[in-house]
């Protein structure tokens, strides 16, 4: 799984442009000098499956790279591909009254952390409260599950519905790569952003335990989705058809904000709305406590 999500994250780049084929691939990996001749004969051939996999499916292969001993396991690579200016949208074409659309639920880093707190009773006594272990480990299943799938199918519907500009959601959190995207724009625009989709349970972890920034947009994600600047009139169509089971199963999206007139910034509403997405597998009565807005269904 570490060797896909390696993978993915790495393709994300050219697909967050609407690229949606890479010529070659070159795999980073670093082993651990801490690691038993055992450890590093079982675990390395795996994670180089993994990332070779998930290239294969991107319809790409690695072609080299470089390997090296490391205090920690690393993996990464570089994703290159040389194409026509038709092929790729620049992201830099935002106007007044698009509407801003994510295919992937957040709250990655929050799953995978309280996964690891399960069995650190100091940590989990602040979150126990609010989640149960169930609840933490369906969470943690749908965070690697989105972290490994893709976003190859997003980058192509940009085409079909005119995208104006897109960034894909990594490490500074939604806000950030928000930010980030806003400055690049050449006409005079703010991001506006209403909605969080979150995977379920993940908000109330953040809180309780006063880390991560979720709701404040600030939480790292890895290999999130693709944060896609759409016309108003083709938003909805989008997160329809990208939901279509022509696209194989696992892909969501959802409109989480809007495009004003202003002075290239992004910024999160004071209240915004979460969306608690269940995880897959997840019975709706389970995680739902009465009352309570939450979707399997993507909301759009």
């Amino acid at each position: 799984m570490m060797g896909r999500i390696a993978c993915a994250n790495v393709l994300s780049d050219l697909y967050a442009m609407g690229i949606t084929e890479c010529d070659n691939m070159l795999m980073l990996l670093s082993v651990s000098q801490s690691m038993t001749e055992e450890e590093r004969e079982k675990i390395t051939p795996l994670m180089i499956k993994g990332f070779r996999d998930a290239a294969e499916e991107g319809g790409t292969a690695v072609t080299g790279g470089q390997t090296v001993v490391n205090p920690w396991i690393i993996v990464g690579g570089v994703a290159t591909v040389v194409c026509q200016p038709n092929e790729f949208i620049m992201p830099d074409s935002a106007v007044v009254g698009d509407v801003l659309v994510l295919t992937k639920p957040l709250g990655t880093q929050v799953a995978v952390n309280a996964h690891q707190w399960l069995d650190n009773p100091e940590r989990w006594n602040k979150i126990k409260m609010v989640v149960s272990r169930e609840e933490v480990e369906l969470a943690y299943q749908e965070a690697m599950f989105n972290m490994a799938t893709l976003n190859r199918t997003a980058a192509g519907l940009m085409h079909t519905f005119n995208a104006h500009a897109a960034t894909d959601i990594t490490g500074f959190g939604i806000l950030g790569h928000s930010q980030n995207l806003a400055k690049q724009q050449r006409n005079e625009v703010s991001f506006v952003i209403h909605n969080l989709p979150i995977i379920a349970k993940m908000a109330a972890i953040s809180k309780a335990s006063g880390r991560f920034g979720l709701l404040q947009g600030t939480s790292a994600e890895t290999s999130g989705g693709l944060l896609i600047c759409l016309p108003r009139e083709q938003a909805a169509r989008f997160c329809s058809e990208i939901k279509s089971s022509k696209y194989g199963e696992g892909h969501q999206a959802w409109i989480v904000g809007i495009v004003e007139k202003g002075n290239r910034t992004a910024r999160i509403i004071d209240k915004p709305r979460v969306i608690e997405v269940l995880p897959r597998g997840a019975t709706a009565t389970a995680l739902v406590p009465e009352n309570s807005s939450a979707s399997s269904e993507p909301s759009s």
